[in-house]
């Protein structure tokens, strides 16, 4: 297992790019068995309207991009999971996460 610090993250959905706002955040990649998945654990998030509309969707797919803290860019697809009373989120990462 493998966590990176990150330096922006952004997410895309109903043709919308938001880059999220937040106090730290982590991607977390494990690699099991020439298995890989990853997720990405984000607090602190400023943007609570944001939050609460994840809340409230059930489209939570969405699209991201992100450059960790030593400067490694990547993309993927994820579900955003808001915890809205903690102001953060987890997403869950789906398939290949290109850039790593």
């Amino acid at each position: 297992m493998d966590t990176y610090q990150l330096e922006s993250l952004s997410i895309t959905y109903d043709d919308q790019t938001t880059r999220l706002q937040y106090t730290s955040a982590g991607l977390v990649v494990v690699t099991d068995t020439g298995y890989r998945l990853w997720y990405i654990e984000v607090d602190g998030m400023t943007q609570l309207e944001l939050l609460q509309a994840f809340h409230e969707r059930d489209n939570i797919r969405v699209a991201l991009t992100g450059k960790t803290a030593s400067g490694q860019q990547f993309e993927g697809i994820g579900y955003l999971h808001p915890n809205v009373a903690h102001h953060a989120a987890a997403i869950r990462g789906d398939g290949e996460l290109t850039g790593f």
